[in-house]
């Protein structure tokens, strides 16, 4: 079983690493987003010390659901998705295989950029970490929320707004208390509250995720 989820991770990080396309847009779009409302603050420190958080947050969010249409469609297209749900590994494995490679090409190089980002909205050394932690926690819960939304519409073709449209609402939540913890950090006040949030959203969707994404892929990939 572990050589199932290590052969199909290191498939799809390879396919990726074949594909630059596939984790370039979303970063330059997380980049090209925070630099144009840097830019656009001009210079009202300020301004950007406290919208520069949600800013960073909602292109993060963003950026994430760009590459998740991706996730199962082309395993649908070429037969692959065929042979994981006939294969004796557990279904819910090999999804999280997949899962795991599609933050490792989006989610982290989200988290290694949001320091350079951070500086550019005037955020203090305790406020960028603070936003780094955010974004450790909180984007593989956007992967594990997104690869259940791609997991309904894998067999629908250019289906990326109606992906968007299931995916967004449940993010919300995240993306609100990752925001606030990080404008808590700016005003020196304590975090204990919004990290526990934000680890029960993590933990949930760890827990939850994998399982329900492999059930949709049975139900609606598998008729």
């Amino acid at each position: 079983m572990n050589s199932a989820f290590g052969s199909l991770l290191r498939r799809d990080l390879l396919l990726v690493y074949r594909n630059p396309g596939s984790y370039t847009t979303p970063i330059i779009f997380f980049a090209v987003c925070t630099t144009l409302f840097s830019f656009s603050a001009g210079t009202d420190l300020e301004l950007l010390t406290r919208v520069g958080p949600g800013v960073i947050w909602v292109a993060a969010l963003l950026s994430s659901i760009l590459s998740l249409d991706g996730v199962f469609r082309s395993d649908y297209e070429d037969g692959t998705l065929d042979q994981m749900l006939i294969s004796p590994a557990p279904l819910s494995l090999l999804v999280s295989a997949k899962i795991l490679a599609h933050w490792i090409s989006t989610g982290l190089p989200l988290i290694l950029m949001s320091p350079i980002l951070g500086i550019l909205v005037n955020l203090d050394f305790t406020t960028i970490a603070v936003l780094a932690l955010t974004l450790t926690i909180s984007t593989p819960v956007f992967s594990l929320i997104g690869a259940f939304g791609a997991s309904l519409v894998v067999t629908q073709k250019k289906a990326g707004m109606l992906l968007s449209l299931l995916t967004l609402p449940l993010c919300i939540p995240v993306l609100l208390y990752s925001v606030s913890a990080v404008l808590e950090a700016a005003s020196e006040r304590a975090l204990t509250g919004h990290f526990s949030l934000l680890g029960a959203f993590f933990v949930f969707s760890v827990t939850v995720g994998p399982f329900a994404t492999a059930e949709s892929l049975r139900t609606i990939a598998g008729d």
